[in-house]
């Protein structure tokens, strides 16, 4: 198993769901609670967005396009955004990436 998180994220990187976590939904906040570790997140609003899109196979790219639709900002914003949450899930090992370019 790869556990190298330093793999630089590209639009390509097609990323998932680990299993194991129970999100719902709070107020319009997602919540998320990993089984393994036993702690909570608060994804918030854009980070619930992420989150979802993400239960099954889907490439950054596709997700910086769903978060940039959705809350309406520019692609560099939306870009920026999205490789934070997606590399702080990956640190959190809350995702994995499914391959890479």
């Amino acid at each position: 198993m790869n556990m190298n998180t330093a793999d630089v994220l590209s639009l390509e990187s097609l990323l998932v769901q680990r299993e194991g976590n129970i999100a719902s939904d709070m107020d319009g906040e997602k919540v998320m609670l990993n089984v393994k570790n036993g702690k909570y997140y608060n994804l918030g609003e854009v980070g619930g967005e992420i989150w979802t899109a993400l239960a099954s196979p889907v490439t950054a790219g596709r997700v910086v396009e769903i978060i940039r639709e959705t809350f309406e900002v520019p692609e560099e914003t939306a870009r920026q955004d999205v490789f934070a949450f997606l590399q702080s899930l990956l640190d959190e090992d809350l995702v994995s990436v499914v391959s890479q370019p």
